[in-house]
């Protein structure tokens, strides 16, 4: 039997919750009160943060490592992300600790994502500890939740230990935790005390050589490339000579130029780090997630990290209209590529490959909202770039070919569920359960295609005016259930050049739903509005009014324009058919054709029909 010992002064947890259940708040919490900040720090909320488009957005996109002192005792925290498009980013994160708290809002209850990173974490054999949160909410109701709590343990094939999980009731927002509802806590010691208690410590082989997991990769100006990651077994100290051993197993030398500990927000040099600590080494540039840092007398690789599949595939491509290079700096296909294969570095759930086409390449990851926040994070880099409709990924077995499926939890007004049902039904959903609790408000689930779902969120908010909550996650792979339309009304397609004039743009209005506004720069090719009815038709929002010398009998008229919802990326994506694309540049969204000359269009449309219907007229 293998000799194993512990690190008792160190614990790694991870915190995993669905989107929105106060994660990253009770993480400042815990902060607060371990002694991370002065007592007369500034400190913002929401600290961990950091990226400008979480602070926007209120959700945790990149899995980020943070460490506090309690007791004696090291507790490493890694907050993960809670959507399932960012589902690599936790299954990296789960490689690194021995525990997990799960967050589960006290009014929710378990949803959609909280399965998934459950499922990940009880894979893994994790330890759990679970948080009931926001417990002062008005419509909480925990004793119910909890219930819900234990059918999802058993649900996921929890073994007897894991459902033996300790419960805690928080308010994270101000920081409180308890162990029971009759009580009311103070603090959260009651917290910290359990984490030290039941999460069990890093094990190790004490006879082992040097090995470490690299999960997660940073970088410095002053350093480099950094490897972030637990050791596994052994010890290593600053200037020790090591290897990696990448996919092929080839082992690569390295020097450890600086090492480095995680301390509160940030890191601390350390002359040593041993067993269970997680590492960050600088001092090798060719490294990947998945791959083993060890001892190069005893090179011996770890499993890797496995992650699930992508399921969504997006092309992406320089910008071709002619508008292209005036708003960005970086415009050229080789910075599309250099960039795209470093967003692959950091993030293992996305993949990119070469196109058949020049200048364009195949993204493929987790889901559109992923491709959306990588798509916004380029341009706000300075990037000008094309990008195509997302594609779900089909695979092929025993000759049928297979589509992703996923299970789709709605809940809205009771008023709002025939619309609803009749908008999935169209998309080949079957509805598999509903529960009505005479609250006026349904549950609803749905076993839905995944390309059912691309962009139907922004349909669904409008019928049920905002008042729906829609969540889903990964079923698995079923035989493909038929076409549908993706969209049932045609695109206005601007037919030259010019700026759009309001004289135009107030005719075009009885046509459907613009997106453009007096002023704006238009191009042949490009989409300037919805069109009422299905098919597409060629428009001038540049004609002007022609003016004579005659004086009108009144005066003319004010034009006042409907006003036009400014369009943000995720609702172009959204509404993008096959032969259209969305030009992103660091200040505009745009709509155009793929191709934009009208002729070539029409020529391709006019032979398109005459191959669908062969032998017409004969």
């Amino acid at each position: 039997m293998k000799n194993t010992a512990q690190n008792d002064s160190l614990r790694n947890i991870a915190i995993i919750a669905h989107v929105d259940h106060g994660k990253t708040t009770l993480v400042d919490a815990l902060f607060k009160q371990s002694g991370v900040f002065r007592d007369n720090q500034a400190v913002d909320d929401r600290v961990m943060d950091s990226m400008e488009l979480e602070r926007e957005r209120g959700i945790t996109i990149a899995a980020k490592n943070c460490a506090i002192h309690w007791k004696g005792v090291k507790i490493n925290i890694i907050d993960t992300p809670g959507h399932a498009d960012f589902g690599g980013e936790v299954e990296r994160s789960l490689s690194m600790v021995d525990g997990a708290i799960l967050l589960v809002d006290a009014a929710e209850g378990p949803l959609p994502q909280t399965r998934f990173v459950l499922k990940k974490a009880l894979e893994r054999g994790l330890v759990i500890m679970v948080v009931i949160n926001k417990i002062d909410r008005k419509d909480a109701r925990p004793e119910e939740v909890l219930d819900e709590i234990y059918d999802l343990f058993i649900d996921l094939d929890a073994s007897d230990t894991q459902l033996e999980f300790p419960v805690f009731y928080a308010i994270g927002r101000e920081g409180i935790a308890m162990e029971s509802l009759s009580e009311r806590g103070e603090n959260l010691h009651v917290l910290l005390d359990a984490v030290n208690r039941f999460i069990p410590a890093p094990a190790f082989d004490p006879e082992a050589p040097f090995q470490m997991l690299v999960s997660d990769l940073g970088y410095s100006d002053y350093l480099g490339r950094l490897a972030i990651g637990k050791i596994i077994n052994g010890s290593t100290r600053q200037n020790d000579s090591l290897v990696c051993l990448g996919e092929g197993g080839k082992p690569r030398p390295l020097k450890v130029t600086k090492l480095q500990l995680y301390d509160g927000l940030t890191f601390r040099e350390a002359d040593l780090a041993r067993a269970g600590d997680i590492a960050v080494l600088s001092g090798i540039d060719n490294v990947h997630i998945g791959d083993t840092i060890c001892n190069a007398e005893e090179p011996k690789a770890l499993p890797r990290i496995s992650v699930d599949e992508p399921t969504v595939s997006m092309r992406f491509t320089i910008n071709t209209s002619p508008l292209a290079g005036r708003e960005g700096k970086l415009v050229q296909s080789s910075k599309i590529r250099e960039r795209l294969t470093k967003e692959t570095l950091s993030n293992v759930s996305m993949r990119v490959e070469e196109s058949e086409e020049r200048d364009s390449f195949i993204v493929k990851g987790r889901g559109e909202f992923q491709m959306a926040i990588l798509i916004e994070t380029m341009r706000r880099e300075g990037f000008e770039l094309g990008v195509g409709r997302p594609e779900v990924i089909l695979k092929e077995k025993n000759g049928k070919v297979l589509e992703p499926i996923e299970h789709l939890f709605v809940d809205c007004e009771e008023t709002f569920l025939g619309v609803v049902t009749e908008k999935l039904a169209a998309r080949k959903a079957r509805m598999i359960n509903l529960v009505n609790k005479g609250s006026g408000r349904v549950r609803v689930e749905f076993s839905v295609p995944a390309r059912g779902l691309i962009g139907y969120r922004d349909e669904f908010l409008t019928d049920t005016k905002g008042t729906g909550i829609m969540n889903s996650y990964l079923l698995g792979y079923e035989e493909h259930r038929g076409e549908f339309p993706s969209r049932y009304t045609g695109s206005l397609v601007a037919d030259r050049s010019g700026n759009a004039v309001a004289y135009a743009l107030f005719n075009l209005e009885p046509r459907g739903r613009l997106f453009v506004v007096p002023g704006d720069p238009i191009y042949e090719g490009m989409v300037v509005g919805e069109h009422n009815r299905d098919n597409d038709i060629d428009v001038n929002p540049a004609k002007e009014k022609k003016l004579s010398n005659m004086r009108a009998a009144g005066k003319d008229e004010n034009v006042i324009l409907a006003p036009v919802l400014p369009l943000t990326l995720e609702r172009a994506i959204h509404f993008i058919r096959e032969d259209e694309m969305v030009e992103v540049t660091p200040r505009s969204i745009r709509l155009r054709k793929t191709i934009l000359d009208a002729k070539t269009r029409h020529a391709m449309a006019g032979a398109k029909k005459k191959t669908a219907k062969p032998g017409k007229g004969a």
